[in-house]
C-alpha cells in the first residue's frame, strides 16, 4: 500500500470508529465503487497509477492471421465483471479473483510466469501496475472520509 494511502488511513481511523458499522460499510462500498472506476479507466489508458504508460507489449513475429498484436492490453480485465469489490464495515477490497488475479499479478508485480509447460519456457512480464492509488484516488478518499463524517 502507498504510504500516502497509509497516512490517511492512520489519521481518519478514530474518527471512522465513530461511525456505525452500517454507516462505515457505506462509505467503504462508495469508495471501493470510486476506486474500481477510476482503476478501470487508467487501464482503459493503458496508464500506471503514477501516470506512466504501460511498458507495450514485445513485438512479435506474425500472429496466425498475419497481423502483428498490437492492440491495447487487458480488455477483459477492465471490464466490471471481472473487477470484484468486497466492502465491509472494516474496509473495502477492490480486485481479482481466479485465473483473472493469476493474470493480473503477474504483470502488477513483474513476475515471471510460465509460458509454455511442455517445452519449459518461461517469460518475466513487464511491471504494469493494473490497482494502485493515484492522487486523485486519495484525494477522493479523503473527500468521501469527510462527508461521511459530516452528514
Amino acid at each position: 500500500m502507498d504510504n500516502q494511502a497509509t497516512q490517511i488511513i492512520q489519521r481518519f481511523n478514530a474518527l471512522l470508529a465513530s461511525l456505525e458499522p452500517q454507516k462505515r460499510k457505506m462509505l467503504a462500498r462508495t469508495i471501493g465503487k470510486n476506486l474500481a472506476q477510476s482503476n478501470r479507466l487508467r487501464i482503459q489508458r493503458q496508464q500506471n497509477p503514477d501516470g506512466t504508460a504501460f511498458v507495450q507489449r514485445k513485438k512479435r513475429v506474425k500472429t496466425k492471421k498475419g497481423k502483428i498484436k498490437r492492440a491495447a492490453m487487458f480488455k477483459k480485465l477492465r471490464l466490471a465483471r471481472f473487477m470484484k469489490q468486497t466492502a465491509n464495515a472494516s474496509g473495502v477490497e477492490v480486485g481479482y479473483s481466479g485465473q483473472n488475479a493469476f493474470i493480473a499479478s503477474r504483470h502488477q508485480f513483474g513476475k515471471v510466469g510460465v509460458v509454455d509447460k511442455k517445452k519449459g519456457i518461461k517469460h518475466k512480464y513487464d511491471q504494469r501496475e493494473l490497482l494502485g492509488f493515484s492522487d486523485d484516488d486519495l484525494q477522493m478518499v479523503e473527500e468521501e472520509i469527510l462527508r461521511a463524517l459530516s452528514g
